[in-house]
C-alpha cells in the first residue's frame, strides 16, 4: 500500500499551508517557539553582520529544528521564514501600525527584495535522515501609495502580520506592481525550490500529492 510522506509545516502562516493545498498537499501546521531576535544576535555574534538571505535562512532552520525535535512522529518538516531587503536594511513584520506605516512611506514607489528561506528535515523512520536548505529571492515592485492609502491599509490589520508589510496575496495586492522571480516564494513558500529541496532528499513530488 503506497503511503504518502507526511508533511509538517512548522509555520503558523496560513498563506503557506494555503499554497500547499492548491497543489494537491495537505500539511500539518506545527508552529515553532523560536526566539529569532535571540538566534540572530548569537550567529551575527559568531559570524559577524549577515546577509539578509543567510538571516532567513538560519531562522528557518530554527524553526525547522525546533519542531522536529519537539515531534516524535514521521514527518517531513519544512521551516520557512521571510525577510525584505530595502536600501540594504532588513525587515520582518512591522512591531506596530507606526513602524508599517513609516515602511510603507519608504517603499511606495520603489522596489525591494523578498528572501524567503527554506529548510527541510527529513525524520522519517525510513527516510534518508536528511537535512537541507536554501534561499529564493524575489524582486518586488510596490506602487505609488498616498499617505491616505497606507494608513488605510495599515488600519486593516494586515501589513502587521506578514514580513516586508505587505502581501501578494490578500488586501496588500494591488499595491504591489509586478515582481520579478517566483510569486509563490512571495506568499512565503517557494514551491519550484521546495520540489527541489525534496527531490534531493529522495522525496518524489508526485508522491505528496496523491
Amino acid at each position: 500500500m503506497h503511503h504518502s510522506p507526511h508533511l509538517v509545516l512548522a509555520s503558523a502562516s496560513p498563506a503557506r499551508r494555503k499554497l500547499l493545498l492548491q497543489v494537491g498537499i495537505e500539511a500539518t501546521i506545527y508552529a515553532s517557539d523560536v526566539d529569532e531576535a535571540t538566534i540572530e544576535a548569537e550567529a551575527r555574534e559568531k559570524y559577524g553582520e549577515l546577509a539578509p538571505g543567510d538571516i532567513a535562512l538560519l531562522l528557518a532552520r530554527a524553526k525547522a529544528e525546533w519542531v522536529a525535535d519537539e515531534l516524535d512522529g514521521d514527518n517531513i518538516v519544512i521551516g520557512c521564514d521571510s525577510v525584505l531587503e530595502l536600501d540594504g536594511s532588513i525587515h520582518g513584520k512591522p512591531a506596530d501600525a507606526a513602524e508599517a506605516i513609516s515602511r510603507w512611506r519608504s517603499m511606495r514607489g520603489r522596489s525591494g527584495i523578498l528572501h524567503t528561506g527554506h529548510w527541510v528535515i527529513d525524520d522519517r523512520e525510513e527516510g534518508s535522515g536528511g537535512t537541507l536548505g536554501a534561499t529564493a529571492e524575489t524582486v518586488v515592485h510596490f506602487a505609488d501609495l498616498t499617505d491616505d492609502e497606507i494608513e488605510a491599509y495599515v488600519a486593516t490589520g494586515e501589513p502587521l502580520q506578514v514580513a516586508g508589510a505587505f502581501t501578494i496575496d490578500g488586501l496588500g495586492a494591488p499595491f504591489v506592481r509586478g515582481i520579478e522571480g517566483d510569486h509563490t516564494n512571495v506568499v512565503g513558500l517557494s514551491l519550484p525550490l521546495l520540489r527541489e529541496l525534496l527531490r534531493d532528499l529522495g522525496v518524489r513530488w508526485s508522491d505528496l500529492t496523491t
